[in-house]
């Protein structure tokens, strides 16, 4: 009992919330929740391709809806050019729109800073793509003011913070990495039927990659393709505990029904799943367990960072710093908090 005792008081002492403007914009979201018992326990950043896949305007919702979280930043990042969802030059600026319409619908407004990324990859892997995406994670990282832990929460291309990085080298030691993307380790997984050596996220800044993998010492919390493509939700519960939540819940679940229309029109049967494939930057930020924080119930190995090389594929690198690749998530605890969430803030709504 002493002990039980005295780590509630490491816990609240450390639970200390620095005020903010994401953080009373996240408090407007998460009424759904007593203000009383739910406090952010470490800062994130997130940087996503929202004008891409959908899949990143379910993370980007759930975590608006996580009170265990402060966002600093949403950063809206580029695709890869010629990418199907996005065609143009601007798909990083396009990015930046769709987190904005997603605030907006959620009634946030403007109180959580949404910054553009990039519109283009590094042209080498030592020359940064300047940007305000890469500014602010500069200024977030090197904040002396709390002790929150900082996440760099990343469901797309490494531009930005690989700029970052570039531009201001101490950020390393400051902030972890969790990112979507990479493909499968050769001991680890087998790669999906007619699977592209070259992974999808990995493709869309290969020069980003082989900066934050092959020469920055980040921490790296990394989910490959064969570990996020495990967050499978079925048609049948979009249908149910997604779209008859609220306005929030229409959107979501069109922006799906649109590729699925897509794809039949192009004779590309998606299917009766869609793979939310971004969603596990939430389970392992905001779903850490109480005691001893960490994403418990989901499990990783530890490896020494490979070395990307040109083709997008791991080369040994037995002097690699030790990252965290996953190989098994906890859906059920990832998908049944969404559910829960949005059907709370439709109640609240």
């Amino acid at each position: 009992m002493r002990k039980s005792s005295s780590i509630l008081v490491i816990l609240f002492c450390c639970l200390i919330v620095w005020p903010s403007k994401s953080t009373h914009a996240q408090k407007k979201a998460a009424q759904i929740f007593a203000d009383s018992l739910v406090k952010p326990r470490m800062r994130i950043i997130i940087d996503n391709d929202f004008g891409g896949d959908p899949d990143g305007l379910f993370e980007l919702v759930q975590h608006l809806l996580s009170p265990s979280v402060e966002i600093r930043a949403i950063i809206g990042s580029h695709l890869k050019v010629g990418d199907g969802f996005d065609p143009s030059k601007e798909t990083a600026t396009n990015a930046k729109k769709k987190a904005e319409e997603v605030l907006n619908i959620m009634q946030l407004g403007k109180q959580i800073p949404v910054y553009q990324g990039a519109n283009m990859a590094l042209a080498n892997d030592s020359t940064a793509q300047p940007s305000d995406a890469a500014n602010a994670i500069i200024k977030e990282a090197m904040r002396d003011d709390t002790k929150q832990p900082l996440y760099v929460v990343c469901g797309a291309g490494l531009t930005d913070l690989a700029s970052a990085f570039l531009l201001e080298p101490k950020i390393a030691g400051r902030l972890t990495l969790i990112w979507i993307g990479g493909p499968e380790y050769a001991a680890l997984a087998t790669p999906p039927p007619g699977y592209t050596s070259l992974e999808y996220n990995l493709g869309i800044d290969l020069n980003a990659g082989q900066v934050i993998f092959n020469t920055s010492t980040i921490p790296i919390w990394q989910i490959p393709r064969n570990a996020y493509r495990q967050v499978m939700m079925p048609y049948s519960s979009l249908l149910l505990k997604v779209k008859t939540q609220g306005k929030i819940g229409e959107y979501l679940a069109s922006n799906i029904e649109r590729v699925m229309k897509m794809g039949l029109k192009y004779n590309f049967n998606v299917g009766e799943t869609y793979i939310l494939g971004d969603s596990p930057l939430v389970l392992l930020t905001a779903l850490q367990s109480s005691f001893e924080a960490d994403p418990s119930s989901s499990n990783y190995v530890l490896r020494p960072s490979p070395v990307i090389n040109n083709q997008g594929l791991y080369e040994v690198n037995h002097k690699g710093r030790n990252i965290r690749v996953y190989t098994q998530l906890d859906t059920h605890l990832l998908l049944d908090d969404l559910y829960a969430k949005l059907a709370l803030f439709n109640q609240a709504r």
